[in-house]
């Protein structure tokens, strides 16, 4: 497949617009200095662009894209429409969202706006198509920047009308609304569409993470999520009518619990998203968010903002040491990113993120321990970058990431309130990390026949076809893994009846009959048929088995004895189903039996603390070794005598590397 973009871009949020003009030129020396080639501007500028509703200025923007293009940089050029001006909000109060209490927003922060307003619609539909029509035709205007990293959420009245007909289009009778809602549990059977509240304090809402009733809040989460998609879809249609060629993005936020991005992906030509990961994120978390963002369409995907230093909004913003943020990029560029951007290239002088890091600090220097690292990447990436653009991460084990489960696990009220969704998947993901297995993350409907393993955690929401893939999946000779807490409900956080696992009953050879929540300060362990024990927390399936064989046994409580691990045959295949938290030394135990059954192998086969990862082309591997440990570890054998890509030297045998060392060598498939 053809590379979405022709060279790897390195340049990141640039605002000139905050800064006098003799600013300017000594930005553009130090770009060259630390090998910038891109800059992505105008991603808050809508009111010196639109300064009233019948008055559009360019000039600014005109000088800065001229700048640039002078300059020999690429332009990723955003269409403004993040935050409201003030004179819209003046004069149509409306466009303001209303928040989970009910109050009505006035002007200041950003992603203000109403996503249902029918005024910030025009607005966005007319900015977007003004800028397309005036620098569409740009040959360095390489990439279209939509909005800024939407999110959030409006209760409206607006919103609320909305809503109504977007259910009348899903769910067509009133009578198939209150039973999808369940809504004779408490007498609030509904009989007229009008009748729908938004599910805020004032009406189902338990705090912001709560509900009374699931069905209700979980379509409100995709109604939301559908009703920002439609804004990026309106801009993104003005940008077509002028331009037709160029890639429109939007920068997503990994793990982002707001939005479904598989959905979003489909309108979206290329993925980009926003690496923030705090002083104490495990490596594998991230790369986890990286694997997420290139599965959404399984291509390569763009990172469009990280910090060269260090944040400002978190609540320990810690600096990046010596070489972390080098070995950050590669490990996002290993795990399929064409190109490595910041925020921010000159840092601002004043406002909440004017703390935030930068290429070019308040000193405004090149001679700055920052400066030089990002100069250092800079002419490295352009050395590599045509050899790794373009290339693919492949596979055979998926992992089912989905966001209308992501919502309904954490609306449950109970069986425990520290079961949280992305902590599951990532304690299965960090397996395959540390062990160096390539993985993909995937969605419920995704190409199952592409993987030999897929696992699904706390896979709880089972929805309209899934029991059928996943059992042609195994049947067909698939390794299939889940557990706790899976096909439980339909789509509408209704429980399957018959007993759980639902519809993964028969394939799984399990019945769950009772679950058990064990209270931070309580554990219980598992005895493996080998002997060796293991700690368990969080949740505790008590199970029946139903054809399947058991793996591993509880040791204690009233429930001691009984099956904790199980495996089934099905078809050519097998299922393993898991019904508790293990800890990580159970969880690899379980793990490596079910990649020795499924032939699963690490991309290299020596074993090693780093991490290792590999791109492909159609002709050869590019592999990259990254140290991120605080100890030295030795280069694995493989690679010794082979050319180092970063550096030009080539590496010996038994050579150490550092914490924060990385290497990137090529060899034939």
């Amino acid at each position: 497949m053809e590379a979405k973009l022709k060279q790897m871009l390195y340049g990141g949020d640039y605002n000139p617009e905050q800064w006098p003009g003799e600013i300017w030129q000594k930005d553009m020396e130090l770009f060259d200095k630390a090998g910038i080639n891109s800059a992505t501007i105008n991603v808050f500028s809508w009111a010196r662009i639109q300064p009233s509703e019948e008055v559009y200025d360019f000039r600014e923007l005109d000088e800065i894209v001229d700048m640039l293009t002078r300059e020999g940089k690429q332009i990723v050029l955003a269409t403004s429409t993040a935050a409201l001006p003030a004179w819209m909000v003046k004069r149509y109060p409306e466009v303001t969202r209303t928040d989970y209490e009910g109050r009505r927003h006035k002007f200041g922060q950003r992603h203000n706006a109403c996503p249902n307003s029918p005024v910030y619609r025009h607005f966005i539909t007319e900015i977007a198509g003004k800028l397309a029509e005036r620098y569409g035709d740009r040959e360095n205007v390489v990439c279209w920047h939509v909005n800024n990293e939407y999110g959030g959420e409006c209760y409206c009245e607006n919103c609320e009308k909305a809503f109504r007909v977007w259910l009348r289009k899903k769910y067509k009778t009133i009578e198939a609304l209150n039973r999808a809602w369940n809504l004779a549990f408490w007498g609030h059977t509904i009989y007229d569409w009008d009748e729908i509240v938004l599910p805020n304090a004032l009406s189902e809402g338990i705090g912001e993470e709560g509900t009374a009733f699931a069905g209700i809040s979980i379509d409100y989460r995709r109604f939301n999520s559908d009703s920002l998609l439609e804004n990026f879809k309106l801009e993104k249609a003005a940008i077509r009518r002028y331009d037709k060629k160029t890639p429109v993005t939007t920068n997503l936020m990994g793990t982002f619990k707001g939005l479904d991005y598989f959905k979003w992906a489909k309108e979206m030509d290329i993925i980009s998203w926003d690496n923030y990961p705090s002083y104490d994120t495990p490596w594998s978390m991230t790369a986890m968010r990286h694997d997420l963002m290139r599965g959404l369409k399984d291509e390569p995907f763009m990172l469009m903002e990280q910090t060269p230093s260090q944040q400002n909004w978190q609540p320990y913003n810690s600096l990046k040491k010596p070489g972390q943020m080098r070995a950050q990029s590669y490990q996002t560029i290993a795990h399929g990113a064409d190109t490595i951007q910041f925020f921010q290239l000159r840092r601002s002088v004043g406002g909440c993120e004017k703390f935030h890091g930068a290429v070019i600090e308040h000193a405004g220097s090149d001679q700055t321990r920052v400066f030089r690292e990002v100069a250092r990447l800079g002419a490295e990436l352009k050395e590599i970058g045509s050899t790794v653009i373009g290339s693919r991460n492949e596979a055979r084990v998926g992992i089912i990431f989905d966001w209308d489960n992501y919502w309904a696990l954490e609306y449950t009220s109970g069986p425990n309130q520290d079961l949280r969704y992305v902590d599951q998947i990532w304690q299965y993901y960090d397996y395959f990390y540390n062990q160096n297995i390539a993985v993909d993350m995937i969605p419920v409907d995704g190409d199952f026949g592409k993987y030999d393993l897929i696992v699904a955690p706390v896979l709880y929401m089972m929805k309209e076809g899934m029991k059928e893939a996943v059992e042609e999946f195994v049947s067909a000779g698939g390794t299939f893994v889940t557990g706790f807490m899976s096909g439980i409900v339909d789509q509408s956080d209704n429980v399957y009846l018959g007993g759980y696992p639902g519809p993964l009953r028969k394939l799984a050879g399990i019945w769950a009959e009772e679950i058990d929540a064990l209270a931070p300060e309580q554990s219980n362990k598992v005895v493996f048929k080998d002997g060796m024990k293991e700690q368990c927390r969080l949740l505790c399936d008590i199970i029946h088995l139903e054809g399947a064989e058991e793996i591993a046994q509880y040791e204690s409580d009233f429930y001691a004895g009984t099956p904790a691990v199980t495996k089934n045959c099905f078809g050519k295949g097998c299922v393993y189903y898991v019904g508790t938290v293990l800890n990580a030394d159970g969880l690899s135990k379980v793990l490596d039996m079910v990649c020795e059954e499924a032939g699963i192998a690490a991309v290299i086969e020596e074993e090693t603390e780093l991490e290792v990862t590999r791109r492909s082309t159609e002709t050869e591997y590019i592999y990259f070794a990254m140290n991120f440990k605080d100890q030295e570890v030795v280069l694995p054998s493989v690679f010794a005598g082979k050319t180092d890509l970063l550096t030009g030297r080539k590496m010996e045998e038994g050579e150490k590397l550092l914490k924060y060392d990385v290497r990137a060598v090529i060899s034939p498939r």
